[in-house]
């Protein structure tokens, strides 16, 4: 039986970083340069598509590759595409806390409405510094979703340490891409009043369920329509629906938690006939037998119809 989508989950201007905010990739033209007009259709075609929000400038925007110019630009266009900055949180992720507020003031003078930010990645920080370097950052005035990507960054935002991060102010969710769902509960019971979002498209259903209320999502990309209806149902608790439309995507989405998730996202929608195209170096074109499983799982999903 399907039922109505619970509010708690549903974006909103108060709470702009709730919802399916998709963490966009930034298509490249052959000779590697930001393809800002196919961006901009990029952007509008998502929210087109069921999607509430963009995340420019994560790590599936290869950030990491961006000169300053470009990266401010692909925050102004993506602001300028989905008309309401309210619904863009671009990354601010950067070496230095220095650099990571910038950002973050850039995307305040934007208009965005919130922004995602990796603890400190130049070195495992003790907590100390990771509560320093949110508090930094939250000091723009924008507020702060956190990034827990302990595999890549080696510093673990454990809920005991989102519990003080919350209590210092400093961050208003935290989006988990630790792959371990038994933490969605132990963080609501020491910090209730922090928002939850999905971070690893392979247990969005999982986190739905133990009480997600966001997914900074990667294969809406190629598959917005189909997976907005996924979010939907899954936070709706709607398995008729969410259950056999999550195992029929999940050869795509668990692709999102591989490696090479930049290269699988851009060539699915390359397939779908939105423009991916390559990846900046070092990162390289996908060969063999990872590409060959993302092309047939790619045509499979095209051929049941999702899109």
């Amino acid at each position: 039986m399907t039922t109505t989508h619970p509010l708690t989950a549903a974006w909103s201007p108060s709470r702009p970083w709730r919802g399916i905010m998709v963490a966009t990739a930034l298509p490249l033209r052959d000779d590697l340069s930001v393809d800002y007009d196919a961006y901009a259709a990029h952007v509008a075609h998502l929210l087109a598509n069921g999607c509430d929000g963009v995340v420019p400038n994560g790590s599936l925007g290869e950030y990491q590759t961006l000169t300053d110019d470009e990266r401010e630009r692909v925050v102004r266009t993506a602001v300028e595409a989905a008309g309401d900055g309210a619904r863009v949180m671009p990354g601010v992720s950067a070496y230095g806390s220095a650099e990571s507020r910038r950002w973050a003031e850039q995307a305040a003078d934007a208009g965005c409405g919130s922004v995602l930010l990796l603890p400190p990645n130049a070195y495992r920080a003790d907590e100390r510094a990771v509560r320093a370097h949110y508090t930094e950052v939250a000091g723009a005035g924008v507020p702060v979703v956190a990034y827990n990507n302990p595999l890549d960054t080696r510093v673990d935002l454990t809920p005991e340490l989102l519990a003080r991060l919350h209590g210092d102010g400093a961050v208003v969710a935290v989006k988990d891409f630790s792959g371990d769902v038994r933490r969605a509960y132990e963080t609501a019971e020491l910090v209730p009043d922090l928002d939850l979002l999905v971070g690893a498209d392979d247990v969005l259903l999982e986190l739905a369920l133990a009480g997600a209320v966001g997914w900074i999502a990667g294969y809406p990309n190629a598959f917005p329509a189909a997976c907005a209806e996924l979010y939907r149902a899954a936070c709706a608790h709607d398995l008729e629906t969410a259950l056999p439309l999550y195992r029929a995507l999940h050869p795509l989405l668990r692709q999102d938690s591989g490696t090479e998730f930049v290269q699988s996202i851009k060539l699915s929608m390359d397939l779908a006939g939105r423009r991916g195209g390559p990846t900046r170096p070092p990162r390289l074109p996908l060969g063999g037998p990872a590409e060959a499983l993302v092309r047939a799982a790619t045509e499979k999903a095209l051929a049941a119809g999702h899109r």
